[in-house]
């Protein structure tokens, strides 16, 4: 998401983050029978991360037009805002008075967490236990902040690597099982006069996402989470190893020439072209996949040093309401409309996303990609399988700054892999 957060520079598939995620009951927040208003002529500002394209967003005002339809005397008033833009600004309507009644927003302690820590945001624990929310307990704990439930989580998004399936039959290559083979793998298609890893990092946010894979399957989940609550050390020579390895990929030639340089955009594009073999990235990119590669896609974990290694996981954006809206019935009633299984269905089948809730895909029409990443997912949510982080949203800004930074500086010669870890060390300690 980037951002969130993870996903804050997505591709076509920001309308997820938007949507957050899930559902319609039928049953406006409060009580009452369905098609019983909330509110009478209520007009709840809908404030969210800005869409791709039109027919995202004419995607997202149609299933909005469904809420209205059940839930008469309330209108959606829909507004978007660039990441950025809306990362500066949001405390700021927040605190002014002029907030929007439910806004989209990262799941994590740097996003929601810090607004809830501000009291920014309504408490929705009520809300979960009147309306019945069924959302994975891990994924709850993720928008629980001192006690206080200030969201729905987003979607549930894994990172890992795509690899181009038909240029690697091409090249006589067999899917990576470990680290080993996923460099002999590079080593083929570099040979071949291709780019191994179609890696950007000009936006910054990227560089956080290779450290998450790289360091998860080294370390595993356990490790993850005692560096993420402060138990573990960044300067660890795990992380400097992590660190390391991107830097000597880049020396080998394995990566897009000057990744600071490369959009995230301009990086996909490679590897929809098929001038790239591989691209480290998350789960939401399935959808992009589908719509703009004339191949079929693989996708692995980062493999580690003695096996497959685990994919990183986080959650997207989701929906939390102001605490200062004066509409609190009808925004609860929209958050009720996100948070079901029918519009976790949905998603599944229009937005290839992942619901963080059970939800019944019988009959669903996905793409065989997606319905590897849903499967991957589901077995972790059910604890069947282990799951890296994404460490950018567990972590405080401060931070994840410092990531962003350290690994440009990586990539531009300007850092040592060791400096870099001390830095991210640093900035966790304060």
């Amino acid at each position: 998401m980037h951002p969130t957060t993870s996903r804050a520079a997505t591709t076509g598939t920001t309308l997820a983050l938007v949507l957050g995620l899930a559902a319609c009951t039928g049953v406006p927040a409060g009580g009452g029978e369905e098609g019983e208003a909330a509110g009478d002529g209520t007009t709840v500002r809908y404030l969210v991360e800005e869409l791709e394209d039109a027919t995202a967003q004419d995607l997202l005002r149609t299933r909005l037009d469904v809420f209205e339809e059940e839930n008469p005397g309330i209108t959606v008033e829909l507004e978007t805002l660039p990441f950025d833009t809306m990362r500066t600004v949001l405390q700021t309507q927040l605190r002014s008075g002029d907030a929007p009644d439910v806004f989209n927003w990262g799941s994590g302690p740097s996003f929601g967490g810090a607004l809830a820590e501000a009291g920014l945001v309504m408490d929705l624990g009520p809300a979960y236990e009147e309306n019945g929310w069924e959302i994975y307990d891990f994924a709850k704990e993720r928008v629980t902040q001192d006690g206080v439930v200030y969201g729905i989580p987003g979607e549930m998004e894994t990172i890992g690597v795509y690899y181009n399936k038909d240029l690697f039959a091409e090249l006589g290559i067999e899917e990576p099982t470990d680290l080993a083979g996923l460099e002999a793998a590079a080593q083929t298609v570099k040979d071949a006069g291709l780019i191994p890893f179609a890696v950007s990092d000009q936006e910054g946010w990227q560089g956080g996402h290779l450290l998450s894979m790289a360091l998860s399957s080294r370390v595993g989940a356990e490790q993850m989470q005692q560096l993420v609550s402060g138990e573990g050390d960044w300067s660890s020579p795990e992380v400097v190893e992590s660190l390391a390895l991107w830097d000597r990929f880049e020396e080998q030639g394995f990566l897009t020439p000057f990744p600071t340089s490369v959009t995230y955009d301009s990086g996909n594009a490679l590897f929809f072209s098929g001038e790239a073999a591989m691209v480290p990235t998350g789960s939401w990119l399935v959808d992009g996949i589908a719509v703009n590669a004339d191949f079929e896609a693989g996708y692995i974990p980062f493999p580690s040093q003695d096996g497959e290694g685990v994919f990183s996981g986080g959650l997207g954006s989701g929906p939390m309401v102001s605490a200062t809206t004066e509409n609190e019935e009808a925004a609860v009633a929209l958050v009720d409309f996100l948070a079901s299984p029918e519009h976790g269905r949905w998603m599944v089948e229009n937005l290839d996303v992942i619901p963080p809730f059970p939800v019944d895909t019988e009959g669903v029409d996905v793409t065989p990609l997606f319905a590897q990443v849903l499967e991957d997912v589901e077995v972790f949510a059910e604890g069947g399988s282990e799951l890296g982080t994404n460490i950018d949203v567990l972590m405080p800004d401060e931070f994840n700054a410092a990531m962003s930074d350290g690994v440009q500086a990586l990539f531009s010669d300007q850092s040592t892999p060791e400096e870099v870890a001390a830095s991210l060390q640093e900035a966790a300690a304060r």
